[in-house]
Formats: structure tokens, sequence, C-alpha cells
């Protein structure tokens, strides 16, 4: 039978290295594991943003179409409103509301849960028929 033959420094010398391997492995777990949480916590915040600029681009043609007329299409108080956007397929659960007043159109995004994007308004006022002025879009 063949025996390596170690001294005992050689055999101490190995057993102080992967000591300070494992402490060093250890140091740089705990040094990367708040950053893995961060880098987790910005992207959800750039989707949220992501979310927020696409309906803010959806609301903003749709208001332009309704303060054109469109609104007459539609009865007054709080309804559903239909998106006609392809980019609305990609947000994440929600609703788009229509609010007619006597001279005022509101258009809000609302989504099912908190930290997709937040919630989106714009609204506006319309020429009103007993009124007689028109009035812009506030945002």
């Amino acid at each position: 039978m063949i025996r390596s033959v170690r001294s005992h420094s050689t055999r101490r010398r190995c057993g102080a290295l992967i000591t300070e391997v494992v402490v060093a492995m250890g140091i740089l777990t705990f040094a990367m594991l708040p950053l893995a949480f961060s880098i987790l916590r910005e992207q959800k915040l750039t989707r949220a943003y992501f979310n927020r600029a696409i309906v803010m681009e959806i609301i903003d043609g749709e208001m332009e179409a309704l303060m054109a007329g469109e609104w007459r299409a539609f009865m007054p108080g709080a309804q559903t409103y239909p998106v006609r956007a392809e980019a609305a397929k990609s947000l994440p659960p929600g609703k788009f509301v229509l609010t007619l007043d006597s001279d005022r159109v509101r258009l809000e995004w609302l989504p099912e849960k908190k930290g997709k994007g937040g919630p989106v308004v714009r609204q506006g006022r319309v020429m009103s028929p007993t009124s007689g002025t028109a009035g812009g879009l506030n945002k």
C-alpha cells in the first residue's frame, strides 16, 4: 500500500487556505446579496416607468380624439373606455375609465395592482352647448 506522506506543516497550510477561502466566500456573499436585491428592485421600477410611459402615450392619443368631438358618442357619467391601441396589450391588468360631466372629459387608467405604474389621468374642458366656450386639456 502506498501512502502519501504530508508533513504536518503542509496540512496546516492547506487548512488555513481552505479557511481563508471559506471566509472570503462568506464576505463576498454578504456584500453581493444587497446588490442583487437592489438590481431586482430597479428592474421592477423600470417596468413600472415603462408601463406608465405606454399609458401616457395611449391616453394622450385618445384624449386628442375625444377633445376633437368623439366625446359626443358617449353618455354622461363614468364608464369603461375601449382602447384600440396595440400597445395596451402589453400593459398589466387595469382599465381605462372615461368620465363625462357637463363640460369636462376625464380619461384615466387604473391598474389593478399597486407598483405597476400607478394611475394616469388626463382631463379637459369641452364646448358645452349652454356655455358656448371651449377649454383645453389639463394634465
